[in-house]
């Protein structure tokens, strides 16, 4: 009689210890985009332009291969030092850069002070190249803007939290996770924060559920410069932070206990 039992015994530990190892994180948790079969994506049919922020850093210049000199106005460079050698304090030339002030100017050669809060990259170039057309140039002339320090941050349970330079203006929620290495296995992907500051310096958090395909139908899909994105702990982070700083005291455990278990149950068999 007293063998049947500890054999359930050993047998029950045995569950036990496995249902603690893989219910830890439940995998209805894990993956992105749980129920992408079922969401309509048509709304999210639309380009996206960043549109300028005070505090954003502009680089601007004009080029006309029919009036080279003309243009030179417009072209601001500054000296900078570079490193310096056995024999001299070496410069480079760079490119002006405008700051755009906290009521969303920006001071322009020849132009003065013009607004630009709320522009997408476009619709400065063909502002400027709208006022500086038959005044400065006879053909119209070719506007390049671009933002200096498009930034966004990922921080939390990441694998590689810190803030990141986005070259090109646009970034996703997903390709910020990506820079940042993506979650780790304690992110809790049904509630990732995002903290945004409008033109007016007002701060929002919006929260967002990665688990959910409708996501990508959000107006907060497309990230802003100088969005933080953070990644909240789940359960199980939470409950290993408490019990210690190293999570691999859970696991050396449950192991040795699925050992015993195993052992056990073998023995008795």
């Amino acid at each position: 009689m007293i063998l049947p039992i500890r054999k359930s015994l050993a047998a029950g530990a045995l569950a036990l210890t496995l249902a603690f190892l893989t219910g830890c994180t439940s995998y209805q948790n894990v993956p992105y985009l749980q129920n992408s079969s079922e969401v309509d994506l048509s709304a999210s049919k639309t380009l996206y332009d960043a549109r300028i922020m005070p505090k954003d850093v502009l680089t601007i210049t004009v080029n006309c291969p029919e009036d080279p000199s003309a243009a030179t106005a417009f072209n601001l460079v500054t000296q900078t030092n570079d490193v310096e050698t056995t024999t001299r304090m070496s410069t480079q030339r760079a490119l002006q850069t405008y700051l755009v002030s906290n009521d969303g100017y920006i001071d322009f050669p020849l132009l003065g002070r013009i607004p630009v809060l709320g522009m997408t990259k476009t619709e400065l170039e063909d502002h400027i190249a709208d006022r500086i057309t038959g005044t400065y140039f006879r053909n119209r002339p070719i506007v390049t803007v671009n933002m200096a320090n498009y930034r966004i941050s990922v921080f939390g349970e990441v694998s590689k939290p810190g803030t990141y330079t986005v070259s090109n203006g646009k970034v996703n929620i997903f390709q910020a996770l990506s820079l940042a290495g993506d979650m780790t296995i304690y992110g809790c992907r049904d509630n990732v924060k995002l903290i945004r500051e409008d033109a007016d310096g007002l701060k929002t958090i919006i929260e967002m559920n990665l688990n959910d395909a409708n996501i990508i139908n959000s107006p907060y899909y497309q990230l802003q410069q100088n969005d933080m994105v953070y990644v909240t702990p789940n359960k199980t982070k939470a409950k290993n932070s408490g019990i210690g700083s190293e999570t691999t005291l859970w696991f050396t455990s449950a192991s040795i206990l699925v050992s015993l278990a195993s052992l056990l149950y073998n023995i008795l068999d």
